[in-house]
């Protein structure tokens, strides 16, 4: 009897973890197929968050033009105040900004449902002030997966969709990182995948960021890949 007990117990956990991973791989194939869905080859997302910032913003904005790429600047409203005229050239310029947050208090934001939807709504705001037209695009502070599903089910019933990566800079990670090593996180990360979201970060400290941009562009320009805006 004990056998059986065993043997069930062991298959019953088997199953989850085959259910588990078969729900992950679902998770990101819908995810790549809901961010493009009408990219027939190979594209690929340029994402900055936590701007703008005087000091790296506008590089980055540099960079962009003079490559001809669009990108998505997912943007801390509390910080945008003071430069709302950045915000005005990365919509004037033809990029999309999108609502990260406007605190990015962690501890504020992820309270309830009614201080998330604040807390967008405020940035939300001071996007329509500056450009005259509000996101629908939003990114959780931390990704999708600190937010519970009551919070990632309000802030769809509000009218948005949100947005994670599947390769990143990692700048957020690295300490006092080199711009070859960005470079190369950015080429590690995105191996494998023919749909992209590059998580990357365009706040005060990242001149390494903007450093490496460049020579991220050109190497996906190289593999084929066609960049894309949200």
């Amino acid at each position: 009897m004990n056998r059986k007990i065993t043997a069930i117990c062991a298959a019953l956990i088997l199953l989850s973890a085959l259910v588990m991973q078969f729900a992950m791989r679902s998770i990101r194939s819908t995810f790549c197929i809901a961010i493009a869905d009408d990219c027939d080859n190979k594209c690929i997302y340029l994402t900055f968050d936590d701007g703008p910032s005087d000091r790296v913003t506008p590089v980055i904005l540099d960079i962009l033009r003079e490559e001809d790429v669009k990108a998505t600047f997912f943007i801390v409203g509390k910080r945008a105040e003071t430069r709302r005229y950045l915000v005005k050239r990365q919509y004037d310029e033809g990029h999309t900004v999108a609502v990260h947050s406007y605190s990015h208090e962690y501890d504020n934001i992820y309270k309830n449902t009614k201080t998330l939807i604040d807390d967008i709504v405020r940035c939300n705001k001071l996007i329509y002030d500056v450009t005259g037209s509000f996101s629908s695009v939003y990114r959780f502070p931390g990704g999708s997966f600190m937010a519970s599903d009551k919070l990632k089910a309000a802030v769809t019933d509000n009218g948005f969709y949100f947005v994670d990566w599947n390769a990143s800079f990692r700048d957020a990670e690295i300490v006092d990182p080199k711009p070859e090593q960005l470079f190369e996180a950015a080429k590690e990360t995105a191996a494998g995948h023919n749909r992209i979201v590059m998580l990357a970060h365009d706040s005060t400290d990242k001149s390494a960021t903007a450093e490496a941009l460049r020579d991220v562009i050109h190497y996906f320009k190289d593999k084929g890949y066609e960049f894309r805006k949200f």
